[in-house]
């Protein structure tokens, strides 16, 4: 830091000689002069300007990185974090930690995944709900995973098929399946379809009659499958339906019953209580992670359509969301078996979703394809 004295001084020391008449003097001081009119408060450096060799030249500020490498701790005692983990990540825990997840998911199955929905997780000490963001304890931390567009399930070929097989075959495969999902994750099928008409009809007897007309109704009910339609009141059968799927385990549709199976099992293993978020307030129907339909352009793909202009306008619902404490083993165990079945459940639905696809289209089916609708823009 260098001092530049005031130019503008009194004009009395501008005319000050520079040596006293009379008196004796001055000897100089020890030291270096300083430049003239320039004073210096450090001292003499050898070179002009500092060296940036040493210097880093980029930093990573994580923050809450107490919170952070605590959870690198416990995903090593979990025994899914290594060594090679670290060695990859160049010392950031953020790295470390997308680094392990990938890997324990494996490539297959998130590839799997990608094909047929956008999945993200996220590792976090700030939740959103009702619109804000809510910090969590000191000591906690939060695992969302959030569905940024829907799945598609075009089941009603197949349900003929297995109703070819045996009557009943196909509406339970379809019940059993539809139970599983509820299970686990939010779904758009004939329900919703069907609630949907209900609030049409309804907003339509509060209008007068010129502008009821304006009304078009999907008819939901009318274009369901007919095992479907028959079955709809009585779904008290579904023991029998249990039996029938049991007798056609090693049939021609084994494949199906057995990817059916797997996923009944994954999701009865499927906990829903503890420190699950998911329970929240929504002003508007929220993006499902799967849509169930029997036809390509039917009456529950007309009403999604409709509805799903409006779904992204409020925060999406947690697909899933845990909140554990990285220092509490049982937390931490608890909340990575609830992740490994979420991820299985979901390969298994998908890898279904797409052997049922597979199968229509070696019997001549055309493809299905949804265009720009909201399905698959959303």
């Amino acid at each position: 830091m260098q001092r530049i004295p005031n130019p503008l001084r009194s004009r009395r020391d501008r005319r000050a000689p520079l040596h006293r008449s009379g008196g004796p003097e001055t000897a100089a001081p020890l030291r270096d002069a300083p430049a003239a009119g320039v004073e210096t408060l450090a001292g003499r450096f050898g070179q002009a300007l500092p060296t940036f060799e040493t210097v880093p030249t980029s930093y990573e500020h994580e923050v809450h990185s107490e919170l952070l490498y605590d959870f690198c701790a416990c995903l090593v005692r979990c025994g899914i974090g290594r060594p090679a983990h670290w060695n990859q990540s160049n010392g950031s825990g953020n790295q470390f930690v997308q680094h392990v997840i990938r890997e324990a998911i494996t490539d297959e199955r998130l590839d799997l995944l990608e094909r047929n929905l956008e999945y993200h997780l996220q590792v976090a000490d700030v939740i959103e709900r009702y619109g804000y963001d809510r910090g969590l304890e000191s000591s906690e931390l939060a695992v969302i995973i959030n569905s940024g567009n829907c799945g598609y399930l075009e089941i009603g070929e197949a349900l003929e098929a297995l109703e070819k097989e045996e009557a009943g075959l196909g509406a339970a495969f379809y019940w059993e399946l539809t139970s599983s999902l509820y299970r686990v994750m939010r779904v758009y099928n004939h329900d919703d379809a069907l609630f949907r008409e209900e609030q049409l009809r309804e907003w339509a007897e509060q209008e007068d009659e010129e502008a009821r007309e304006q009304y078009e109704f999907p008819e939901v009910q009318k274009s369901l499958p007919e095992c479907i339609r028959t079955t709809l009141q009585h779904r008290d059968e579904r023991l029998k339906g249990r039996r029938l799927l049991l007798k056609h385990r090693d049939g021609r549709f084994k494949g199906w019953i057995a990817r059916l199976r797997r996923i009944q099992m994954l999701s009865r293993l499927y906990p829903k209580s503890g420190h699950d978020l998911g329970d929240g307030y929504y002003d508007s129907t929220p993006l499902p992670s799967l849509l169930v339909v029997f036809k390509q352009h039917d009456a529950i793909a007309a009403c999604f359509d409709e509805e799903s202009q409006h779904m992204l306008e409020s925060s999406p619902e947690p697909t899933l969301s845990l909140v554990f404490s990285p220092h509490d083993d049982a937390e931490v165990q608890r909340t990575k078996k609830i992740v490994e079945r979420f991820i299985l459940f979901n390969c298994e639905l998908f890898q279904l979703v797409e052997d049922i696809q597979n199968w229509g289209s070696n019997h001549e089916r055309r493809d299905v394809d949804r265009g720009e609708l909201s399905l698959r823009a959303a």
